[in-house]
């Protein structure tokens, strides 16, 4: 082991150790109704459709710098954030810990609207891009801060063959299929349920996503629960059970600019994953079943860190210029649940995120194609090429195609669980 991991996993034991890293609270106390109201069951018949909402009034940029003498209190809140066109009703859920970190959920996608941390002079920022309201996410949305399933990634050509049967998805990223199809998770209205315990707050966002849906076979039952800790932790834990044989792959696509949603470039971020492997991907970034080391490549962000921007250049038009592939992430350590992912530091900001996971990849994607044409604003701000980067912990890529990969498949009376843990900070450098 080298002696970054040595230390840093040490680190991360401590942390995890003293009430981090857990599953959702158990036996937590109800939470008291004046604060929450909880939500009311939403259709789980959600519009097959997306439909138009009538639209909101634009939030004010998320940005604030606490006095010395300003406290903060871990609590729930919950707010009307729209409607849908056929009536149905869209709540945000703010999630706030007691040093000040924020996080704004919506019931539409199950998705982060804004995570709010400190910067190394105590500033409060938003740091995940976001859009204007809840109209701009139905219309024009690149997956912004969502759930992705039933099937995150690319399967190609949207076949595969379970226990003898071909199934057909829709294909809607060219001839593939990608994130879950055309009205895929990111696109359906979620019931939420609000926790709070002594140093937590969590959501639980729960759907049935019906059999046939999306031409996926078996009805999948979903929850994706969210939890503030007072260690300045976002843990996403993941569900699903199934009465058929299905395949599944969730994931949370949130974009993300330690600099601040506004900040612009993430180029000059320093990133390391702790993958050795990655896959290699053809034109239309199918993986071709090959397992790569990542020695002596742009891919190699496993020896030692590096900027994002560094070797960018290497990636050709196929890609967007830049990095849009699925790195193979190192063994947990023995005994652990969890193996360190990946960690990312902004230089200008002192921020830092670390990722840790009990998923095999991590899909690493720096905004290749966001673009202002495509009107992505967010707070007024027009996000362009490269001003976010995501790293989404998953299976691989069209496994249910490649005999050689992890296995997706979900059987009737098992259960699909996945975790995984982001640790906000400050660099001592």
């Amino acid at each position: 082991m080298r002696i970054w991991q040595l230390a840093f996993t040490l680190i991360i034991a401590v942390v995890l150790v003293t009430g981090g890293c857990t599953d959702k609270p158990a036996d937590a106390p109800p939470v008291d109704p004046a604060q929450v109201d909880p939500a009311e069951p939403a259709d789980p018949a959600a519009p097959t459709e997306p439909t138009d909402p009538a639209p909101t009034e634009p939030e004010e940029p998320a940005t604030t710098t606490p006095s010395e003498s300003e406290e903060f209190t871990m609590g729930i809140e919950k707010k009307p954030y729209g409607a849908l066109e056929d009536g149905t009703e869209v709540f945000q859920y703010v999630l706030t810990n007691d040093n000040g970190v924020r996080v704004k959920l919506i019931t539409f996608g199950a998705r982060v609207v804004s995570i709010e941390t400190p910067d190394k002079d105590g500033k409060l920022e938003n740091i995940s891009l976001l859009r204007d309201s809840l109209e701009d996410y139905v219309d024009n949305n690149p997956y912004f801060g969502c759930t992705v399933g039933r099937y995150g990634n690319r399967i190609d050509q949207g076949k595969f063959t379970l226990d003898g049967v071909d199934y057909q998805l829709f294909k809607n990223d060219g001839d593939h299929h990608l994130h879950g199809g055309e009205v895929g998770f990111d696109r359906r209205v979620w019931d939420a349920t609000p926790t709070a315990a002594d140093d937590t707050v969590s959501v639980t966002f729960k759907r049935t996503s019906p059999d046939g849906e999306e031409n996926y076979p078996g009805t999948l039952e979903i929850a994706v629960t969210y939890t503030l800790t007072n260690n300045n932790e976002l843990i996403l834990d993941y569900e699903a059970t199934t009465d058929k044989a299905t395949v599944v792959n969730l994931t949370n696509h949130t974009y993300w600019n330690l600099g601040g949603a506004a900040s612009g470039t993430i180029l000059d971020h320093k990133l390391m994953l702790n993958a050795p492997s990655y896959l290699p991907v053809g034109e239309t970034l199918i993986p071709t079943g090959e397992i790569a080391s990542v020695e002596g490549t742009a891919m190699d962000f496993f020896t030692e860190a590096h900027t994002i921007g560094e070797r960018i250049a290497t990636f050709g038009e196929g890609h967007g210029l830049g990095y849009d592939h699925c790195f193979v992430l190192a063994e947990p350590e023995e005994g652990e649940e969890l193996t360190l992912a990946a960690q990312v530091t902004d230089p200008e900001s002192g921020r830092t995120l670390t990722i840790l996971t009990t998923e095999p990849a991590i899909q690493f994607y720096s905004g290749n194609f966001l673009n202002t044409e495509e009107g992505l604003d967010g707070g007024g701000v027009v996000y362009q090429k490269h001003n976010a980067f995501c790293l989404e912990t998953q299976h691989y890529p069209d496994s249910p195609n490649k005999e050689n990969f992890p296995s997706t498949v979900l059987k009737p009376g098992e259960t699909y669980r996945h975790k995984t843990v982001h640790l906000f900070g400050i660099t001592d450098e």
